[in-house]
């Protein structure tokens, strides 16, 4: 039988003075480190997401933005060869090339998505996998994704090409996006025997959006230790402030994204959101993330920055301690 009782995830009893000013020791301090389920790897409770790179974050900006999150102690990149068609990939290669800095990054990209190389058929993996290495300029990707589950592949087909990349050093370990909590019992099930372990899963999980992880997922992450990476966190922006009427979203590449957010419930959000930002003189970010961090069994949001400077509020939310009347006041707005 799973086990349930896992403790819980707490954030970090650290506040910050400001919005964006960060203590010193935010750039090297290494207990902002979180275990990522049992890989041995250890990550910033933030993941950098780059799906922005080379689409809505201008090229000039993406290697400030590796920069600002590097020096304020991240090490946890997360990319996907699907991402501008392999761009982000090599912007993140060229940046670690010239910084030198590729034993000090925790690398994750994802496969599956890309149009040459579709689907988890042997063949399109490890071709996929080839390709990122050639783009990120590494001879490993410390995890890899199978983006989305296959139904046309058996799972012990994509388990045995998971393994022979592990068995040639070119992955390290295995996460997915997206599966479904009894694809995860089987695939532990086929772990066995022999298949490799999944170590990590990415699913979609806000503070307006909690079903899809909070209930059997949970449960069988929790019970697997798995590292629980979520995504969409802040809603495409939605939950930083930014779209508050539907005539912001006309301007905006994310506008269709969340114009279903712009509604009683989402306004409600933002209320709360900005009542505790002021209350621990932070942004609706920083909160939105703390809240996400606060959970259950959760490791590291990924979450992504257009520029420099809104990588501030994303590392400042490891270190919000957010009191219990915060915590009751934001997750009422689900049931709103």
């Amino acid at each position: 039988m799973l086990n349930q009782s896992v403790a819980r995830v707490e954030s970090i009893p650290l506040t910050l003075p400001g919005l964006v000013s960060l203590p010193e020791t935010l750039h090297s301090d290494a207990s902002l480190r979180r275990d990522l389920g049992d890989t041995g790897l250890r990550v910033h409770p933030i993941a950098l997401g780059t799906s922005v790179f080379g689409w809505t974050a201008q090229t000039s900006d993406c290697e400030l933005i590796l920069d600002r999150y590097a020096e304020q102690g991240g090490n946890f990149l997360d990319t996907a060869d699907s991402y501008s068609a392999g761009r982000s990939e090599h912007i993140i290669g060229q940046w670690m090339s010239r910084r030198g800095n590729r034993d000090r990054m925790v690398v994750s990209t994802k496969v599956g998505r890309h149009p040459d190389n579709p689907g988890l058929g042997s063949v399109s993996v490890v071709r996929a996998v080839e390709a990122s290495l050639e783009r990120l300029q590494t001879d490993h990707i410390d995890v890899l994704y199978f983006h989305d589950d296959d139904p046309s592949v058996p799972l012990e087909d994509a388990l045995g090409t998971a393994e022979w990349l592990i068995e040639t050093g070119k992955i390290r370990h295995l996460a997915v996006s997206g599966y479904r909590p009894e694809r995860l019992v089987q695939a532990r099930i086929l772990a066995a025997s022999g298949y490799p372990r999944i170590a990590a899963v990415g699913t979609h999980y806000s503070l307006l959006h909690r079903s899809s992880y909070e209930g059997s997922l949970e449960l069988v992450s929790r019970g697997q230790h798995l590292a629980v990476l979520p995504y969409l966190t802040l809603e495409n922006g939605f939950l930083s402030g930014k779209y508050r009427s539907r005539a912001q979203l006309d301007t905006s590449a994310r506008g269709t994204r969340v114009s279903s957010l712009v509604n009683r419930q989402g306004l409600r959000a933002l209320q709360v959101l900005d009542r505790v930002a002021e209350e621990q003189e932070q942004s609706p970010t920083s909160v939105a993330l703390a809240w996400v961090l606060s959970r259950p069994g959760i490791t590291a949001p990924v979450v992504s920055a257009n520029d420099p400077e809104q990588v501030d509020a994303l590392m400042a939310a490891p270190n919000i301690e957010l009191t219990r009347t915060q915590r009751a006041d934001l997750e009422k707005v689900w049931h709103s």
